[in-house]
């Protein structure tokens, strides 16, 4: 019998060498080639833009699935469709897999999930966030259950690291059935415009059974969820534009729930007065403005990111800095159907309260609102139950809650929009703000309709108690008289005025009742 002579040194190096050759080309050079076509990159390209150059360290690059079943013991491919590991985005950790589309269609198998799965629990030990391409059919079919479970193992694993440290799905390529839950467990998603697409049944399926014909497009790509369904927080043009825009986000978050948001540094002055905010609101109560620009007048040389930038446009979101500190902000939109609160509006806004909260990002809003949306669509839908989830977020978060009142502020609504009642630490006012029940026009209608009635010039007498009613109430000092607004400022000092805020708060400490978690009106 013949010994086999053992390895050398330089043979075992040289055999390394190949198998890292092997795991490299993925499903090989063709299925790489055909990926490409329209500008799409490959799972590890789409690494090598989102982190830190030379800094990916991977886990698992010799991973093979143990399928058996339908021929698959012949196909074994190392990495099996996943690449897992951890790198650094502008110099901080983070966890990251990115799904390889040319290995079996990035389809999810048991050993797929349980690389995903190690890289969320170091994730979660070493408090850092995880990031995640996505790029998958779905379950792999051979597999059955066992795919299944893979994937029921990863949405557990979401739920439990929801709020300890961010995480980030991207959509980058099409997702279909269990693909796309997880991503939905996380805290923002990112897609591609016409490359990705994300939904429960695909159009095929949808045409079978509901006899309903949808393009792809239509159904799920990236326009469609950032615009109708709210699902996707960004809508990007390309691969590399999502990459980069992931990186920018994370420039305002922590690593975890246990440290406090980056501070970078700036040259704009903490004490810049913009006297343009003076005549910023418009005298005409009823006439728009662009609630946006107030925001970049104040921030940070003039830089906010916005997020779900075109759903529920009535009321915005995003992240901004003062003094070079991470905030949060939500602002009504006077644009948008006047700033009104909807349904989608609420939901969009408890959403990002919430992310802020349990990140420990001090939350800024600016309010000009002139109530909820009235009508039957909305009522039949519950604006009730959904309009509960902006005031039970609000009243939730302990972070530092500044609140400015630039105009209208009525009913339920100022209520909810961080009000003083709400636990808001300092709550302050334009002179042009507007406090009150209602508009001045409804309330007299129901406060004088006797005396209305009965006048003789019913439109001059409607004149005259309209304008008693906007100048008892229709300013923000009866609101300063009883301590609901702290302070009436000239909006030239906006500003400096947040700033000092955030500096007074920095080291607030505010708790809730003990319990094992509160029921939010879902």
């Amino acid at each position: 019998m013949e010994i086999e002579t053992p390895l050398t040194t330089t043979q075992k190096l040289h055999d390394l060498e190949k198998r890292n050759e092997s795991a490299f080309v993925g499903g090989g050079t063709d299925r790489i080639s055909k990926h490409k076509q329209g500008g799409r990159l490959t799972a590890r390209e789409r690494l090598d833009v989102l982190l830190d150059p030379g800094s990916f360290v991977e886990i698992d690059r010799f991973v093979t699935h143990r399928c058996s079943n339908f021929g698959m013991a012949d196909q074994r491919i190392p990495g099996d469709g996943v690449i897992t590991g951890y790198g650094r985005v502008n110099g901080k950790i983070v966890y990251v897999y990115s799904q390889d589309f040319t290995v079996f269609g990035g389809s999810m198998s048991r050993t797929q999930a349980n690389k995903i799965m190690k890289i969320m629990d170091l994730a979660i030990k070493n408090g850092s966030p995880v990031i995640g391409l996505n790029d998958s059919g779905g379950a792999r079919i051979q597999e059955g259950v066992e795919a299944l479970g893979g994937y029921a193992d990863i949405f557990l694993r979401n739920v439990l690291t929801s709020g300890v440290v961010p995480q980030i799905s991207a959509i980058m390529g099409p997702c279909a059935g269990g693909a796309v839950y997880s991503p939905s467990l996380t805290d923002f998603i990112f897609m591609v415009k016409n490359t990705s697409y994300m939904f429960v049944t695909g159009p095929d399926v949808i045409k079978a059974v509901t006899h309903e014909e949808v393009t792809k497009e239509e159904l799920g790509g990236a326009l469609t969820h950032a615009q109708k369904s709210g699902v996707a927080h960004f809508a990007t043009e390309d691969d590399r534009d999502c990459l980069l825009m992931i990186r920018e986000l994370l420039n305002f978050l922590p690593s975890n729930n246990l440290d406090d948001p980056p501070v970078l540094p700036t040259k704009d002055r903490p004490d810049r007065v913009e006297e343009s905010l003076n005549t910023f609101i418009p005298d005409n109560p009823k006439k728009p403005y662009d609630m946006v620009q107030l925001i970049t007048k104040v921030v940070d040389e003039g830089y906010f990111l916005e997020v779900h930038k075109h759903y529920a446009q009535n009321v915005v979101v995003g992240f901004a800095r003062l003094n070079g500190r991470s905030v949060g902000i939500v602002a009504n939109q006077p644009q948008i159907l006047a700033g009104c609160l909807n349904i989608e509006a609420s939901v969009k806004a408890a959403r990002f309260v919430r992310f802020c909260d349990a990140f420990n990002i001090p939350l800024i809003t600016f309010v000009d609102v002139p109530g909820f949306l009235p009508g039957t669509e909305q009522e039949w839908r519950g604006i009730i139950t959904h309009g509960a989830k902006l005031l039970y977020a609000y009243a939730e978060a302990t972070v530092p809650k500044i609140t400015l009142i630039t105009r209208k502020a009525y009913g339920g609504a100022y209520d909810v929009m961080s009000s003083k009642h709400l636990r808001g630490d300092i709550n302050m006012a334009y002179p042009t703000a507007e406090i009150a029940v209602m508009g001045a026009e409804g309330a007299v209608n129901i406060i004088f309709r006797g005396a209305i009635t009965g006048a003789k010039d019913q439109g001059a007498e409607r004149s005259r108690l309209t304008k008693d009613y906007e100048t008892k109430f229709a300013n923000p000092y009866m609101a300063a008289e009883v301590g609901y607004v702290d302070e009436v400022i000239e909006p030239a000092t906006t500003r400096k005025r947040l700033i000092d805020s955030l500096e007074m708060l920095k080291n607030k400490r505010d708790f809730n009742p003990p319990k094992k978690h509160g029921n939010i009106p879902l």
